[in-house]
């Protein structure tokens, strides 16, 4: 089953994208600040990451930025999953490298959709 990498700072948070991805089938590794988080997507390889873009030590775009740096992971998905949802607020996501954008709160399902449709397209591509 594929792995994700979900970096995001309030255990709260993780505790329910833990809940949600695990019931789905999938493996977690999880990281609580941004440095943590690209340390762990270099040296793990995860399948997708769901990343939060207010984190501490190193924000979730310059993280993306990092990750989406090591030719190896240029086409790992990632997903900003953030609270910050104002305008220009995605494109600024995207121009770091994330490859969608969810905002907090999410419904479960629409995360669990978007996960699967960019494992599936990640899986599709040479």
């Amino acid at each position: 089953m594929s792995r994700i990498l979900v970096i995001e700072d309030t255990e709260d948070n993780r505790r329910i994208l833990r809940d949600l991805l695990t019931h789905a089938g999938f493996t977690l590794t999880e990281a609580g600040d941004g440095e943590r988080g690209v340390a762990l997507a270099l040296s793990e390889k995860p399948d997708l990451i769901l990343m939060d873009m207010q984190l501490p030590v190193i924000d979730g775009y310059e993280a993306a930025r990092r990750i989406k740096a090591d030719p190896a992971m240029r086409r790992t998905p990632i997903i900003a999953v953030t609270s910050y949802a104002l305008s220009g607020d995605e494109a600024k996501a995207r121009a770091a490298g994330c490859d969608a954008y969810v905002a907090k709160p999410f419904s479960p399902r629409q995360l669990l959709a978007k996960v699967k449709e960019l494992l599936a397209t990640k899986a599709e591509r040479p």
